[in-house]
């Protein structure tokens, strides 16, 4: 499958999607729109968590930024490789947790759309598409050691952008970036249509405390992080 891409400039190829791979969708184009506000340039280094096809890294590296994409799945890897020979432009995209395979390196912009969605399995899988949205019981598994791990990835003055659900918790996020030493903030929300994956849970959401029972919305919002 393919949609639209979403890079900026003049990079207007479709962004190929191989089997198994969060194709890009409303997180996405929220986190590209953010992204799009910021300044980017040939000496901006910028990771990307968790890249999927590998939108967002190409339209950062579209800007001239010298872009790093991680993913633990291996064909989001090779979808992500595969769009940027189609594209021509220069991705360094490897497999595997974002945390070991960047150690000892620092961004000056990290971009990340991790698994946010709330789970009835507390374990998290280990293969399958599933692996691109669920994300433990409250949806923070990868939130919160993104949480953790920023003030170490970014240097001095460098940004997080990373977008999730509300059903997450925003203050939660922001709290754990301020007590890790960041300035954070919600710099966008938006309301977005359930998927399949959340009309499914709704009895079990509404359980948690998660869902109302005519709740139709999620809200998506951007949560921007400065490392001072």
């Amino acid at each position: 499958m393919s949609s639209t891409a979403l890079t900026r400039g003049t990079t207007t190829q479709a962004i190929i999607s191989l089997p198994g791979v969060y194709r890009p969708q409303a997180d996405t184009r929220l986190l590209r729109d953010a992204l799009a506000l910021e300044d980017l340039g040939p000496t901006t280094q910028l990771l990307e968590i968790g890249t999927g096809t590998g939108a967002l890294a190409l339209a950062a590296a579209a800007e001239g930024a010298r872009v790093t994409a991680v993913d633990v799945s291996w064909p989001a890897v090779a979808t992500a490789r595969l769009n940027a020979l189609r594209q021509r432009l220069p991705l360094q995209v490897l497999h595997g947790d974002f945390a070991v395979r960047t150690r000892g390196r620092r961004f000056d912009m990290v971009l990340a759309n991790p698994p946010y969605v709330p789970s009835p399995q507390a374990r998290i899988p280990s293969r399958g598409p599933e692996r691109a949205w669920d994300a433990g019981t409250d949806g923070r598994h990868v939130i919160d050691r993104i949480c953790a791990d920023a003030p170490a990835l970014l240097r001095p003055g460098g940004v997080l952008l990373m977008v999730h659900s509300g059903m997450c918790g925003a203050e939660k996020t922001l709290d754990h970036l301020e007590r890790a030493g960041l300035a954070a903030e919600v710099t966008a929300r938006a309301s977005v249509p359930w998927g399949p994956v959340l009309r499914s849970r709704r009895a079990w959401l509404q359980a948690r405390g998660l869902a109302d029972s005519g709740d139709e919305q999620e809200e998506l919002v951007i949560i921007r992080a400065r490392n001072n």
